[in-house]
């Protein structure tokens, strides 16, 4: 696709984040569970539902040929070769408990001839702020990304134990124990580790400089699918491993430096393997890691 059509894309997913967004500050009060997934700890609220329902009404009204994957509702397959990637509420244990960490994320992701699947255009909108992250390429076709408009760009590079470093933690217990092990492993090794509650809104604090990086395992495509983009976009290196409990393992932080916050991810113990893989030529692990 060329620059203008997937700005387009982007300027569709900004208006439909909006709207979304606005539904959920409407519905804020009052809140309860309708549902959990993977445990009784992780729950779905009918604000979820319902925003996720709004998303894919307009976008099927803009573009009836798309594909949603999205985090509460069923796969919706394509044949225009783009699919739209949907988590209505990032950070829904936040939303639950009133705390400000939450947002809707959408991505536009876009699969060519040879079947290759590309995110292209990504937006997250911190709901309680109005903060708008969106990337999304310029006339040259080279991604940007913006917050409000403005230009992001990650930290310089800094000694390790000078990156404050955000992180998450499953829902599992087993897996959350095993990654309190590894995380009391990296804590000294850091300025100091910050836990917010939101995979999407985190990678965009890396990428506006609030945080030198982010590590997380049990992660889905939704919940990083734009902000990876608009970290990537501003600086940032966002590579996905397999982390200790088996599960997709994502690492983001500034390009210049991150092969210290790879390496310190694998001998803290996040990571599957018990060596930090080899990084080839441009970051991503090496073949049979």
């Amino acid at each position: 696709m060329s620059p203008a059509e997937v700005g387009a894309l982007a300027d569709l997913a900004l208006d439909v984040a909006r709207e979304a967004a606005a539904l959920v500050r409407d519905r804020s009060e009052g809140v309860t569970v309708a549902a959990t997934k993977s445990s009784d700890v992780d729950p779905v609220t009918e604000v979820d539902r319902a925003c996720e329902e709004l998303v894919r009404r307009r976008l099927a009204h803009a573009r009836p040929d798309d594909a949603v994957l999205g985090e509460e509702g069923d796969d919706l397959a394509g044949t225009s070769g783009v699919r739209w990637i949907v988590d209505p509420i990032d950070g829904t244990v936040n939303f639950l408990y009133g705390l400000p960490q939450h947002a809707v994320s959408i991505a536009a992701e876009v699969t060519d001839d040879a079947g290759t699947a590309t995110v292209v255009a990504g937006v997250v909108l911190e709901v309680p702020t109005g903060t708008e992250y969106v990337a999304r390429p310029d006339a040259d076709g080279v991604v940007r990304a913006t917050r409000d408009g403005r230009p992001l760009l990650v930290r310089a590079r800094a000694p390790l134990a000078q990156r404050l470093i955000g992180t998450g933690f499953s829902y599992d217990a087993a897996l959350r124990a095993r990654q309190g092990a590894a995380l009391a492993a990296l804590l000294p090794r850091v300025r100091d580790v910050r836990r917010l509650g939101s995979c999407a809104l985190d990678l965009c604090l890396v990428a506006r400089g609030s945080l030198d990086g982010y590590l997380e395992e049990g992660t889905r495509l939704w919940d990083h699918a734009a902000a990876g983009l608009v970290a990537r976009a501003a600086g940032a290196r966002f590579e996905v491993t397999t982390g200790v409990g088996g599960r997709e393992l994502v690492v983001c932080g500034p390009e210049d430096g991150f092969e210290d916050l790879w390496v310190a991810v694998h001998e803290s113990g996040f990571a599957a393997t018990v060596a930090a893989p080899a990084l080839g030529p441009s970051g991503t692990p090496s073949a049979g890691e």
